[in-house]
């Protein structure tokens, strides 16, 4: 029962979660908050005795979380808390997926988090040119800056599971183990991601052109980007191979 206490804390269940939240919010350094999205899953793969697929009251217990911060993610405007609760919501398949080599658990787990990490890089961008990472302080960046607007649409899907990004390759394998009942259920839950994903982009893209000049993401730092952001994908089509 402790270890998976011990577990439900690193991959974050209701309301052991809100540790993880609370500590993330309160690191404001991109860089800290990167480091915390990509240990904190592979320390809980480390105390966790088993995924199970086969459901039970701890895949209950996952499935409820992450289908209560999904919820969650449609009211959050801010991009930083969107970032840690869409990480709790995506870390929760961790419980569910089949028994596989420890190696392949972890690699599943930084496929769920690479895409949180450069949504903590893309709100640091905007606190630095808007004092926040708010969807109703810029507004209008697909006009007054489209090389960070582009960057912000690319990262948010990666994030929320579109194909082929590495988030989906790790869904995908779940949704193919689990009972049909808990498979439709993520993909109810899944559907909560992209609908809360476009509301945030709506926010943060759409409106008029802001009076003021706005100042764009580099070229360099786009073509980072853009080299990750192909990375998460070809992540995620070596574990769709691998799953098929």
């Amino acid at each position: 029962m402790n270890a998976i206490l011990a577990a439900a804390l690193f991959l974050p269940l209701f309301p052991l979660s809100m540790v993880f939240t609370v500590l993330y919010r309160r690191l404001p350094h991109p860089l800290a908050r990167s480091l915390l999205l990509l240990v904190w899953p592979q320390v809980g793969l480390s105390v966790l005795p088993a995924p199970s697929a086969a459901g039970g009251w701890l895949g209950g217990w996952a499935l409820a979380s992450a289908g209560l911060y999904a919820l969650r993610l449609l009211s959050v405007r801010e991009l930083g808390i969107w970032t840690a609760q869409l990480a709790v919501t995506l870390w929760a398949l961790l419980w569910l997926l089949p028994a596989a080599e420890p190696v392949q658990l972890r690699l599943q787990a930084l496929a769920l988090s690479l895409p949180l990490v450069l949504l903590a890089w893309a709100a640091q961008h905007l606190v630095r040119r808007h004092g926040a990472a708010h969807a109703d302080v810029p507004g209008g960046l697909g006009t007054g800056a489209p090389r960070l607007a582009g960057v912000l649409a690319l990262v948010v899907l990666c994030a929320v599971a579109v194909p082929p990004a590495a988030p989906f390759a790790v869904l995908l394998e779940v949704v193919r183990h689990v009972a049909p009942g808990m498979a439709l259920a993520l993909l109810l839950i899944a559907l909560l991601w992209s609908w809360a994903g476009l509301r945030l982009l709506q926010g943060l893209l759409v409106g008029p052109p802001p009076r003021a000049p706005q100042r764009d993401l580099a070229r360099p730092a786009v073509l980072v980007y853009a080299l990750l952001v192909v990375a998460c994908a070809l992540l995620g089509v070596y574990l769709l191979g691998g799953a098929g």
